[in-house]
């Protein structure tokens, strides 16, 4: 429905107001991560990603907080132990991710 001279945008008023879903949503709970990101280990890198997170999260309702994580990317262990680990051997690429070998089970049947 277009009014008065000039409009430019279309409002849909009433339209489709009888419960039906009308846009894509994600249900989260407190304390879950929404974004996780990236970046190189220099501080020109993280003040980018940590201004560009800033300014994302004006785009969601609520409060969210910017953490600054120790773990190597998207891994479970810190810098220092995931540079030990991968000079042991005992991680094997697997995506993004990595998988651990703890000397036990099929992965250690492979070598």
């Amino acid at each position: 429905m277009l009014s008065c001279a000039g409009a430019d945008r279309l409002q849909t008023g009433m339209r489709h107001a009888y419960g039906k879903p009308q846009g894509v949503v994600a249900r989260v709970h407190i304390g879950q991560i929404l974004m996780s990101v990236r970046t190189k280990d220099n501080k020109a890198s993280i003040d980018a990603a940590v201004e560009a997170l800033r300014r994302a999260k004006f785009k969601f309702p609520g409060r969210q907080k910017i953490l600054h994580s120790t773990k190597w990317g998207f891994t479970k262990w810190t810098k220092e132990k995931y540079t030990a680990l991968r000079a042991q051997g005992r991680l094997y690429d697997d995506g993004v991710g990595v998988q651990y070998d703890n000397l036990h089970g099929p992965l250690f049947a492979r070598n």
